[in-house]
């Protein structure tokens, strides 16, 4: 077989919608912009955020606990493996349409992928990322009992609160290696992957979520690909992004995107997961490049009108 370039795919929450049919609709468009990546010769391995979906999942799963006690509410790491082959699913399906629709009959397949994570990260004892329903405080006090965190969102209640620990292990990593070497288009470590803790060669699910961008910038070190592509809401990176005047970055080296960090350019829960795994996978595959924009904006980006391109040098 014939050398396979292969990228690793970042989709954003604008790439799935937030609801079961805001998402067919959504992944329809997303399609047609993955399959103009394909088109330039790229094998993909796609990943993908899971926000609404794995908080969709978990509201169920604790309504149909509430509702009827023979049902016990599923744990967090259920709840993610639930979400990856729900978007999984419908994501497979519009991409195989789209190639189908253009003559490709390239494979394309989901894998459930376990991530395992440091159960004495520190992100476990500072939990930022909610989920679920809004509680009352009966409710709040009850999870709080378990061991649980929650966070008071004033007139309207309480949420749980999950870690985000850092990404140590794609436990399926073969898996996934061998269906890119053989030009398979893979959906792996949706929602950051599932977190699971070792334990005396056992995979235990942890109560926390994984980073998106920071598990593609991961993934793409270990595949060791050409391009890491990373799809958001914008057409590129911007300096002064809330100011009455935004500049677009239309190029950047690491050390350019180092500075932007350093001057406090991005936003902690915006740009700078994606900047921060740009540098993290350039650093470990300098001879690779990063690309960040938006789905309408691909195929600009593709012939170097529009997004952010990223170099080690």
């Amino acid at each position: 077989m014939a050398d396979i370039r292969k990228a690793v795919v970042a989709l954003g929450h604008e790439a799935l919608g937030v609801t079961t049919l805001k998402q067919w609709e959504a992944v329809r468009s997303t399609a047609e912009a993955l399959a103009d990546l394909t088109e330039q010769g790229l094998t993909l391995t796609i990943t993908h955020s899971n926000g609404p979906q794995v908080s969709m999942i978990h509201k169920a799963m604790t309504e149909l606990h509430r509702l009827n006690s023979d049902y016990t509410p599923a744990p967090m790491s259920v709840c993610s493996a639930m979400s990856q082959g729900y978007v999984g699913y419908d994501l497979q399906s519009a991409l195989k349409s789209a190639l189908l629709a253009r003559g490709d009959a390239t494979p394309v397949g989901t894998i459930l992928t376990q991530v395992t994570v440091d159960p004495y990260d520190e992100a476990f004892y500072t939990p930022t990322k909610t989920i679920g329903r809004f509680m009352s405080r009966e409710d709040a006090d009850a999870e709080i009992k378990k061991g649980n965190f929650v966070r008071e969102i004033p007139g309207s209640g309480y949420l749980r609160t999950v870690a985000a620990p850092h990404p140590i292990r794609i436990v399926e990593l073969d898996i996934i290696r061998t269906l890119t070497d053989n030009g398979v288009h893979t959906i792996a470590c949706g929602g950051g992957g599932i977190p699971v803790i070792e334990q005396n060669h056992r995979l235990k699910g942890a109560s926390a979520v994984i980073e998106k961008d920071e598990i593609a910038g991961r993934l793409a070190i270990d595949l060791a690909v050409e391009q890491l592509i990373i799809l958001t809401s914008v057409p590129c990176v911007y300096s002064g992004f809330h100011t009455d005047e935004p500049t677009p970055i239309l190029r950047m080296n690491v050390a350019q995107a180092q500075e932007c960090i350093r001057a406090g350019e991005f936003g902690e829960t915006g740009m700078l997961p994606k900047i921060e795994a740009a540098i993290a996978y350039l650093t470990a595959c300098p001879k690779g490049r990063v690309l960040i924009t938006s789905i309408g904006s691909v195929g600009e980006a593709l012939k170097g009108r529009a997004g952010t391109a990223i170099t080690a040098e």
